[in-house]
């Protein structure tokens, strides 16, 4: 059986108003998140959007290097496995 594993990317605008939350699997291929949670939010999102694949989610700071990966395993069962790594 192969699994899909859905990649998000959360990026700041280059804009300085936010970030944009990035994917393939996006209906738009981007949405903006602004306010000081807003990286929390996009990561929320993500995690929820991929509820029924595994997932890697990618945080990124102005100069490009990744800040934070998050990657959710999802078990057989639907459940989530959350593992975050700095």
């Amino acid at each position: 059986m192969q699994s899909t594993i859905h990649v998000y990317e959360v990026r700041p605008r280059k804009d300085r108003r936010g970030f944009d939350l990035m994917s393939d699997v996006l209906p738009f291929g981007r949405l903006w998140y602004d306010g000081p949670n807003a990286v929390t939010n996009a990561t929320g999102y993500a995690t929820h959007d991929s509820r029924s694949a595994h997932a890697v989610i990618r945080v990124y700071d102005e100069a490009g290097n990744v800040n934070e990966t998050h990657e959710i395993a999802r078990a057989a069962s639907g459940a989530k496995q959350k593992a975050a790594t700095r």
